[in-house]
Parts: structure tokens; C-alpha cells; sequence
């Protein structure tokens, strides 16, 4: 850099961005990453890049003092706090704890999926620009975020610029250095000798002499060192130009160090100014004018003079909404300036002051942290507003806070659980029982106690305490009731439907509170279902969601009872009813920022879809939202899916990696079985050739009553080609309890007697009982074998025939290579078939519904104006657009129209 801000040095690397800026004006997204020494001109080299350019640029800058705080440098740099839109608006309801996301979910999770759609939306403006300046001080929610944006740009034209020193080396930057390739980072070099000479020359105003390049060497090559050397020899007029021309120098040494060349210019500074930048470095690298107001007790009039003169002297520019330090080294000198405990009393003057000015959580929070404020009065009474919202969005700075003023046990205890430290938070809820806590504060730390035990494998510990929870005297009704709904969803979650049912039944009858009620109502609905009587369940569901209409309290208990019914809308084959219940609790759950709810309406439309044979949409669905922010039953469960699916379609790499992805969560379900995991374990061992350790896969998972029973009818097949049937027999009598329920298990009732009676009338009876496409062809293909063994080839042809053509539709390679063997093997010559080998790659590899997408990407139309036109989530969408980049072998949207114009005109 140079004193006219010009680059020099650095001229193949402004291309480089310029290059890339280029092709974000045709569409096409880029994920970069400068990295380079402190001083070394990253911020330089990209804000020269950017100075001219007319896409809209979103500058974020991390501070190594709020790195509790989750996603604040994405929060300030996208001005969520000045943004009147939807997506803003939701954003900072979720700040201030206004919207209910679920139960356990950090807030920072929510939001982060809320910023991400953000920027979708920026970017179906137009290009678009982000930068996230020194990331090595961003928390980790941010450097996640950040990862999945360099994924993402390949989708949206978005050009995601990130700057890092090499230092601190945290595995998560690592991770994230690694996602982006070596082709897309810029490593900045100190500069060369002939660089060092030209910015010298630049900086002094001529050539410099051979005292001052001596001098110079110490710099290194670092251009800020330079900048500040030559500056630090300005102001004490130590440089002169001689007759020759030449720049001179008498100075014999140097400031030691960076820092302290950059101290050194502070000396320079007014006492005003000064005392203006130190309290400006309170607020961090970029600051708005208000805060400082607020913080410093000036009106912006009093601030403008002292802003302007500190711009004159190279300490403070102008950023998009405010004044930023020119380099955060600046700001770090004035900082560290102040002895520890000052700065910690400043901090704690200035959260005062942030918090009476009604400032956003994050703000005061980031103060906070670093101030010594204990119990004061003031404090309190933030925290009576706050508490909950920080509780949800940084737990581990609620701890910290709360810990320190000794209030609200029951929050504490709930961040603590959110942190990870469940024992440490049944601890604090059990200190809290032994006092007097209110009937709400009561119930809460029962909740969480119950929580932790049952996380550490402790439910019967925790059934015991909730009993003793109902023998506090003075317990009113509502409140007795809503521990006997605690304790009727505790049993629920071990299988003890009886137990569940009789503890709902006994809160309804204690009180109308409609928190108990509906609570009560959609355990009672789990423990129908849990018996296989979905259309009692589906009564349940709906008197439940009568109680909670309407009611703020009950908005997330009203997208899960609505889940749950678009499930049980399957149970009963009514996939049509259920996938549009699924779809419209999906929209609701986003638009809401329920990101738990979000995850389980996705999960019930990849079940749904598994169902009803919609198996490309449901990989896609499974897809749709990474792991890390789903429950770790719905992750078992998501990828049991399409483990299943990738199974029956013979490929078992994939199939084995999502079981991989799938095994770390299982360990953290507890005692729940996850049905379409255990499947997809007892498929992995069937396509391995070992049925006894298939059938034992699910015959184990059959010990725990809750969620199992789609793996019945696999089991009673299993335990016949093994031989063992007796088991076949006691599981087929289980099926056969349900037949009445729905037609499914009328379904699996007549399919399992078929197996054991050999009876192949009752199988193809079975077939034509279900909407399932995958029991469908299981009954016909047994139907056939039946057939086979009773010499009837014929009708074997028949129901062979009819089998595969279910087989072929759901893409089960797997099932139609051992249908051609059967009928090789009974001598049955197939008919004539033209085989259609499935593309894996180019237009013709590509499913219907990519087909759809892709076409509607052609046309320009967003992630979003696709999702509405084809009511798919715009989370799906991307999905499917991804699979279409890497099927097409392209690397953007407008690469997809462009190979589609090729297609046509070829």
C-alpha cells in the first residue's frame, strides 16, 4: 500500500480478484480466501479490488472480543439490525427470544440457516459481494457458516471473499481452508526488494537514500511496517530531501516492532481524539457512529470533529455503516494501552449505557464479557428482558453472566445443558429444588433434570424424581398437571405406552390449562400410534391442535403435532393428504425460524417419499440440511432413508457412507430404535449374504416397543429363510394384532401369512392392499417364488412381471438382479426387454425432478421462485441444483443454460 492507497507489489494478485469479479458479473459465484501476516495488505488488496465495482458489498470483520458471541460479524456486516425485510426482521426476532424455535436448540443454529437464506435472497437480486475480514477472530458458528457459503456459491452469484492470518491454527479454520482450492486462495508474500524500493519511494516522495533503505530492512517487506516506519519519521521531521533529490534520513533506529511504530503515531494524536479512539476501540474494528455516541455520552455533532481529525491522521475510514480503524492493529494498540481493569470498567460503563439505550443482546453481551459487572441493580433488571434470549443464542456467554449474578438458576441450568455439561446442569437445577423456587421455576427444572438423565441414560432415575416433583405441597392443578405430562412423555420415550397413556389421561382430567391439554393429547396420540392405531392417533392429533390454535405458547407444539399427523396421514396410505400437510408445516417451520421443526418436516417428507416411491426426491430431502443442526434421531433416521434406498439400488458405498455419517449420532439416541436405521443395518448385512445377522439386526431393535414397527413384516421374511420360525410366528401374531388399524397392516398381515402359509393368493392379496412401493414388490415377488414352489409358472410369470415393473420404477437394481436370478433359476425365461442402463452423468442421468429444475434454472428463475413453483423447500431445491452441477460436470447456474443451448442447438 501506499500513501495515495494504491497497491504496489501486488499486481498479480489483483488480477486475480479482478478476474474473478469478472465472472461473478455472468453469474458465476467464487469462494476465495486471502491469507498473509499481520500488515501484509489483505484488507488493502481486497477493498482495492472492490473500490469500483457495482455489485453490492457486504463487508464483516471478526473481533477476537466477541468470539462468544455466535455470527456477530455476519449480523453487523448484513446489517440485520437496520434491515426492514422479512428475512431481517425474522432474524432479530430470533435475537430477542420473540420466536419460539424448539425445544434445546441454540438460537445461533436457527439464525444461521436465516442468514444463509439471506444471502439467497440478496443474490437473486443480482451479484452479490461478501467479505469476512480476519477470520482467524470469527467464532465457530461463523467459520461453519462460512463453509457451507464456499459450497453454496457454485448455486448463487455470490463471490465470498475471507482473509486470514496463519495464526491461530483452530481445526475448523483448517477445515475451512481446506474446503476451498488452492487455485482460489491468494497467499500475499512480504514484499520483494524491488517492491520495498517503489512503495519506499511512494511513501517518502522520492528515492529513498541508502541510510533510509538500511532502516527499512527492518520492516521485512511488510508494507504496513513500511507505511508506519516512514510515517513515525515524517512526524518527528527526521526525513529530508536532499539537492540530489534523493530522500535522507538521521535517524538512527526504528520503532522495534509493528505495534510499536503504530503506538508511536498515537503519540501525535490530540487528547480528545485520543480519548474518542480509545472508546471507539471499546466497540471493536468497524463501529457505528450511534454506539459511540451512546458509549462516549456525546451527540454526534460533538463527534464529527474529532472523527474527521483522527481520518486525517490515518487512524479511523469509512465503512459501509459507520467508521471502521483503518487496520485492527490500530485499534489493538489503543486498546491494550489501557491497563486490564480499566478496560474491564469501561466495558461494564459501556454495556450500562448499550443496555439503557435499548441496544440488540449481542451488543451489551459482547460488553459484558469483558466488564467485571456482577449483581448491580442494573444488570438485574437487563437480564429480566435478556436472559431468555441470550440463554438461546450464546449459552455459553449466559453462563458466564449468569453464573456471575446468581440469577436464574433454571436458565443457567438450561444453558449449561446446551453447552454440553448435562450433569453440571442437573446439579444446578437439583441446588435450585432444595429452595423455594415458584411453581413455573418447578416445573422448568424438572424439565431439564429430566433432560440430562435421560441423556446420561438415567430415565427411571428421572421418572423417580418427577414423582416426587407431584408430592410438593401447594401445588396447583395446572402446574401438577403439566409434571404429569413431563412424566407421560418420559415414559413414552422408554415404551411404556400404558404407563404414558394412564399420566396424559390423569393431566387432562386435572385442569383445561391448554399447554397441559395439548400436550397430553399428542402423547396420547405418540401412544396410538406406538400401537399401530394411526386412525386413533389422527383423532388425537386433531383434537390437540383445536386446543393449541391460536395460542403464541403452543406454536412450536402445533408445527410437531402437525408432523406427527402428516406421518400418521402415511401410516394410513393417504400419502397425497400427508405430503401436503408435510410441505405446508416445512414452509411454516422456515418462515417461523423453528430450525428443529424445519429438520423434522424434512425427515417426514424423505419418509413419505421413501413410501411412496419417490425415491430420488427423498435422497434430495435427506440432503436438503447438513447433520450438524438436525436431532440425532432425525439424523439416524434421515440417512437410514437413503441408506435404504442406495441399498436397494446396488450401491453400497453410498449406502455404507451414510450408515458412517449416521453412527456417531446413534450412540447419542439413547435406548430409542430408529427403525430405518436398524433396516438399513439389517440391509447392509443382507447384501453381504449373512441373513442370520440381518434378521438379528431387527430382531433386537424389536425389544424396544416405540418405532419398530415397519421392520416387522422384513423380520417374519428373514427368520423364514433362516429357518427360524418360531420367531417368524410370535412376530408374524405382532403384525397380525395391528391388520384391523389401516390398510398397510392389513397389508403386512396377509403378507407375513403368505410367507408362513406359503400361500401365494394371500401375498398377491397383500400387494394390492398397499400404496407402499416397496412391500408391494415384495409381495408380488414372493407371490411369484410361492408360485415357483407350487409348479403354477405361469402365474409365476405374472407376478414376476409385476414385480420388477415396481422394481424398475423405484430404480432397485439391487431386487431386480435377484428377480432375473430367481426366474433363471425356475427356468422362466423373461420377455424380451430392451435394456436401459442408467446414465450416471449428463443431461440423461438426470432425474425428473432435476429434469424440472434444471429447466426452471434455464429460464433464470431463483432457488426460491423454483421452490414456490414446484412446492419443494428452496433448501431442497439447492439440493437438487447441486446433483445437477456434478451430473452436467458444470460449475455454475448459468453453465447449466449454457450446456441446456448447446443440447437444443446440437
Amino acid at each position: 500500500m501506499s500513501r495515495s492507497g494504491a497497491l504496489v507489489g501486488r499486481g498479480a494478485e489483483l488480477a486475480r480478484l479482478t478476474a474473478w469479479m469478472r465472472a461473478l458479473g455472468t453469474g458465476r459465484g467464487q469462494a476465495v480466501l486471502v491469507e498473509g501476516e499481520p500488515g501484509i495488505g489483505k484488507s488493502m488488496l481486497v477493498r482495492t479490488a472492490l473500490a469500483d465495482t457495482s455489485f453490492p458489498v457486504y463487508w464483516c470483520s471478526g473481533d477476537e472480543l466477541g468470539q462468544d458471541l455466535p455470527l456477530m460479524p455476519l449480523l453487523d456486516g448484513l446489517r440485520v439490525h437496520n434491515g426492514t425485510d422479512p428475512r431481517r426482521e425474522t432474524i432479530v426476532k430470533l435475537l430477542r427470544g420473540e420466536t419460539t424455535i424448539g425445544p434445546g436448540l441454540d438460537v445461533s443454529t436457527a439464525i444461521a440457516e436465516h442468514l444463509l437464506a439471506l444471502l439467497e435472497e440478496l443474490c437473486a437480486s443480482g451479484p452479490t459481494v461478501l467479505v469476512v475480514d480476519d477470520l482467524q477472530w470469527v467464532d465457530r458458528n461463523t467459520v461453519a457458516l462460512c463453509a457451507r457459503l464456499a459450497r453454496l456459491v457454485r448455486q448463487i452469484p455470490l463471490l465470498f471473499i475471507g482473509t486470514m492470518r496463519p495464526i491461530p491454527q483452530r481445526s475448523d479454520l483448517v477445515a475451512l481452508r481446506r474446503s476451498i482450492p488452492m487455485t482460489d486462495r491468494i497467499r500475499l508474500p512480504r514484499l520483494t526488494d524491488a517492491d520495498v524500493e517503489s512503495l519506499l519511494t511512494e511513501l517518502a516522495g522520492g528515492p529513498p537514500s541508502e541510510r533510509l533503505r538500511r532502516l527499512a530492512d527492518g520492516a521485512a517487506g511488510n508494507p504496513l511496517y513500511l507505511t508506519e516506519l516512514v510515517g513515525s519519521l515524517a512526524r518527528k521531521d527526521r526525513l529530508f530531501t536532499t539537492e540530489s533529490g534523493v530522500v535522507e534520513t538521521m535517524a538512527e533506529r526504528t520503532p522495534r516492532s509493528l505495534s510499536a511504530a503504530i503506538s508511536e503515531r498515537l503519540i501525535f494524536l490530540s487528547a480528545p481524539v485520543l480519548d474518542l479512539l480509545r472508546t471507539a476501540a471499546l466497540l471493536g474494528v468497524d463501529f457505528s457512529v450511534g454506539d459511540l455516541g451512546v458509549v462516549s455520552g456525546l451527540a454526534t455533532p460533538e463527534l464529527i470533529p474529532a472523527l474527521e481529525e483522527a481520518r486525517a491522521a490515518g487512524m479511523l475510514t469509512e465503512s459501509a455503516d459507520g467508521m471502521a480503524f483503518r487496520h485492527p492493529l490500530i485499534r489493538t494498540a489503543l486498546y491494550e494501552q489501557l491497563p486490564s481493569a480499566v478496560r474491564a470498567a469501561w466495558h461494564g460503563e459501556a454495556a450500562k449505557a448499550l443496555a439503557e439505550a435499548g441496544a440488540p443482546v449481542d451488543r451489551v453481551a459482547r460488553h459484558l464479557l469483558r466488564s467485571t459487572a456482577t449483581a448491580e441493580e442494573w444488570l438485574v433488571r437487563w437480564l429480566d428482558d435478556a436472559a431468555l434470549a441470550l440463554v438461546r443464542l450464546a449459552p455459553k456467554a449466559a453462563v458466564q453472566l449468569l453464573r456471575r449474578t446468581g440469577t436464574y438458576p433454571e436458565l443457567l441450568a438450561d444453558a449449561l445443558f446446551r453447552i454440553g455439561e448435562p450433569a453440571e446442569a442437573a446439579a444446578v437445577a437439583s441446588r435450585a429444588l432444595t429452595g423455594t423456587p415458584s411453581p413455573s421455576q418447578l416445573v422448568e427444572l424438572y424439565r431439564i433434570m429430566t433432560q440430562c438423565r435421560t441423556l446420561a441414560g438415567r430415565s427411571a432415575e428421572a421418572l423417580v424424581a418427577l414423582r416426587s416433583a407431584l408430592e410438593t405441597p401447594g401445588l396447583t392443578s395446572v402446574h401438577r398437571a403439566r409434571l404429569l405430562v413431563l412424566a407421560a412423555r418420559a415414559n413414552r420415550g422408554l415404551g411404556r405406552t400404558d404407563e404414558a397413556e394412564a399420566l396424559a389421561s390423569e393431566a387432562m382430567a386435572l385442569t383445561t390449562d391448554r399447554w397441559a391439554t395439548a400436550w397430553a393429547l399428542h402423547v396420547l396420540a405418540l401412544v396410538e400410534m406406538m400401537r399401530g392405531m394411526s386412525e386413533g392417533a389422527l383423532a388425537h392429533f386433531e383434537k390437540a391442535l383445536v386446543v393449541a390454535a391460536d395460542d403464541p405458547e403452543l406454536t412450536d407444539l402445533r408445527l410437531l403435532l402437525q408432523i406427527n399427523q402428516a406421518v400418521t396421514l402415511g401410516d394410513l396410505d393417504r400419502y397425497e393428504e400427508a405430503l401436503e400437510v408435510a410441505h405446508r408445516m416445512r414452509q411454516e417451520a422456515e418462515r417461523t425460524g423453528s430450525l428443529v421443526r424445519l429438520t423434522q418436516a424434512q425427515s417426514a417428507m424423505g419418509q413419505l417419499l421413501l413410501g411412496n416411491g419417490g425415491w430420488d426426491d427423498a435422497l434430495a430431502e435427506v440432503d436438503a440440511l447438513p447433520a450438524e443442526v438436525k436431532d440425532p434421531s432425525v439424523v439416524c433416521c434421515d440417512h437410514g432413508v437413503a441408506a435404504i434406498i442406495s441399498f436397494h439400488r446396488d450401491d453400497p458405498v453410498t449406502a455404507r457412507q451414510h450408515l458412517a455419517v449416521a453412527a456417531p449420532y446413534a450412540g447419542q439416541v439413547g435406548l430409542r430404535i430408529v427403525a430405518n436405521l436398524n433396516m438399513a443395518r439389517s440391509l447392509d448385512a443382507e447384501y453381504a449374504g449373512d441373513s442370520l445377522t440381518a434378521l438379528k439386526e431387527l430382531v433386537e431393535g424389536l425389544e424396544d416397543k416405540a418405532d419398530v414397527e415397519d421392520m416387522l413384516p422384513d423380520a417374519v421374511r428373514l427368520a423364514v429363510e433362516v429357518g427360524d420360525l418360531t420367531t417368524a410366528h410370535t412376530i408374524a401374531a405382532r403384525v397380525d394384532s395391528h391388520a384391523g388399524s389401516a390398510p398397510r397392516w392389513r397389508s403386512a398381515a396377509l403378507y407375513c401369512q403368505g410367507l408362513l402359509e406359503k400361500d401365494a393368493s394371500k401375498l398377491l392379496t397383500a400387494a394390492g392392499e398397499t400404496e407402499r412401493q416397496l412391500p408391494k414388490a415384495k409381495a408380488f415377488e414372493a407371490a411369484a417364488v410361492t408360485f415357483v414352489e407350487n409348479g403354477d409358472l405361469s402365474s409365476a410369470r405374472a407376478a414376476f412381471a409385476r414385480a420388477l415393473a415396481v422394481y424398475e420404477k423405484l430404480g432397485a437394481a439391487w431386487d431386480i438382479a435377484r428377480l432375473a436370478s430367481v426366474q433363471r433359476a425356475a427356468g422362466i425365461r423373461r420377455a424380451p426387454r430392451v435394456a436401459h442402463k442408467k446414465a450416471t452423468h449428463g443431461w440423461e442421468s438426470l432425474t425428473p425432478t432435476e429434469s424440472k429444475i434444471a429447466a426452471l434454472v434455464v429460464e433464470g428463475l431463483t432457488n426460491r421462485q423454483i421452490a414456490a413453483r414446484l412446492f419443494l423447500s428452496p433448501r431442497t431445491v439447492g439440493t437438487h441444483v447441486s446433483h445437477i452441477l456434478n451430473k452436467l460436470g458444470v460449475n455454475s447456474r448459468t453453465d447449466i443454460a449454457r450446456e441446456a443451448s448447446r443440447r437444443a442447438s446440437g
